[in-house]
């Protein structure tokens, strides 16, 4: 799982970045009315929409515009063409990537992620074509201040898989998905507030990436591909060396 922590840090001081650009706002809100739409508005009766009320909650939306956004998607019918996709292709060399999008048209869509996959020395696959070297699980990441031994106490009685400590001396907590918020608010309620909490789909296999040439057009895929509207998430299997790790900074 190194692979995905180190790839997850990336996206973690992205994130940052783009929550100055107000972009994320707009994939929050559709996150949030889309599970709204099909889990109902009570969050305490849906996991989908307490996750993403969560992730609004710490990009600093304020609470009306998550409420705005709830009612909208458990109230009426402007959403009921919007569908959920996953694309699967190749990024530069050869590492694998998905693309979840929630989209209200397809053509247009497979359009953009297609033509961003193609501007950056990619390929779209077809169905299946990658999805099966990842795994939807929970992570949690911690800060290296953390005392270590109570974390790994804390974190396997709540259920977690593995705690991970990383290069930088941060710590990763992985849980199996359904347990994922339990293992979040057990920890918490121990005292310890993660620095960053998702669900996502991480890697079974990594591909190792020691060229910093090679890891830079990856993100730059992975930077266009972020910056289409339709698209709410993107994963690899990429794995960046420690060197590369230092010299993107």
């Amino acid at each position: 799982m190194a692979g995905h922590s180190k790839w997850a840090n990336i996206k973690h001081r992205k994130a940052s970045q783009d929550a100055k650009r107000g972009k994320i706002f707009t994939k929050l809100i559709r996150e949030l009315t889309v599970a709204a739409k099909e889990g109902g508005a009570e969050v305490a009766d849906n996991p989908r929409l307490r996750a993403a009320v969560d992730k609004a909650l710490s990009n600093n939306m304020t609470r009306d515009t998550i409420e705005r956004a709830v009612a909208r998607g458990a109230g009426t019918n402007e959403v009921d063409n919007m569908e959920e996709i996953v694309y699967e292709g190749y990024g530069p060399g050869g590492v694998a990537v998905l693309v979840e999008c929630l989209s209200d048209n397809r053509n247009r869509t497979v359009g953009e992620v297609r033509h961003a996959f193609t501007k950056n020395d990619g390929n779209l696959g077809t169905s299946g074509s990658v999805a099966y070297l990842f795994q939807k699980r929970g992570y949690l990441i911690f800060s290296a201040e953390v005392e270590e031994d109570q974390l790994l106490e804390a974190a396997l009685e709540a259920g977690a898989e593995d705690v991970v400590t990383q290069d930088d001396g941060s710590f990763e907590v992985f849980t199996e998905q359904q347990n994922f918020l339990a293992v979040k608010e057990a920890l918490a309620a121990a005292g310890f507030e993660a620095e960053q909490a998702s669900v996502a789909m991480l890697p079974d296999v990594n591909a190792d990436v020691t060229d910093l040439a090679l890891a830079e057009k990856i993100i730059k895929l992975v930077d266009m591909l972020e910056d289409l509207d339709d698209v709410q998430e993107v994963y690899s299997n990429v794995d960046f060396s420690a060197e590369v790790m230092e010299q993107l900074g």
